[in-house]
This record gives C-alpha cells, structure tokens and sequence, in this order.
C-alpha cells in the first residue's frame, strides 16, 4: 500500500490518474497535458506502474495507459479502514474488536 500512498503523493501524478480515469491515453497524449519533459514523465509512469495503479498496453508504437481504479480503491479503503473511517467490516489483517458491554 505504501507504494500507492508514494505514487499518490505527487500532483503530477493525481492529475495523470484523473485524466485517466476518463479514459485511456497514450504516453504521448499525457505527457502533452503537462509542462515537464519527457523524461520527468517517463519517471512519473514508472511510478504509477510500480504501484499497480496503471495498465499498459502496447498498441503499434504507442503506449497506452489505462487506469486500474481496483487497486486505487482498495488502498483508499484500506486506509479509511485503518482510522475506522466508512468501513463495516474490521481489516482482516488486525485483531478481531473486544465486544461493547450492553448498558442496563
């Protein structure tokens, strides 16, 4: 999960997930939407790679980045879960909650 935190951590690459997540793009076609070089962007992809947050998909000579909403999800309720935030069901990895003593 800390590599999903890591990727998320940069606004770059918030931003790249958001265009993402209206539809797939092309390396190019991404990189166009910032003032960074080609480089810097390359580094930015291999992050969202590393975090499994991104599928790529050669297609010809480009390269296609779809986003993998699944994993954001899962992180992000991973994390709610870890501060008792929306989550019904207590994190299988932790101990199992004491039960509250009924009031008479």
């Amino acid at each position: 999960m800390s590599g999903v935190f890591k990727a998320l951590s940069d606004p770059t690459r918030r931003r790249v997930l958001q265009l993402l997540r209206e539809r797939p793009m092309s390396a190019g076609a991404l990189a166009d939407q910032f003032d960074v070089s080609k480089p810097t962007m390359s580094a930015h992809f291999a992050v969202l790679r590393e975090a499994d947050l991104v599928h790529v998909e050669k297609a010809g000579k480009s390269v296609i980045y779809h986003l993998k909403l699944s994993v954001l999800e899962e992180a992000l309720m991973g994390f709610a879960q870890t501060f008792g935030i929306g989550a019904d069901a207590p994190d299988p990895k932790l101990p199992p909650a004491k039960p509250k003593e009924a009031k008479s």
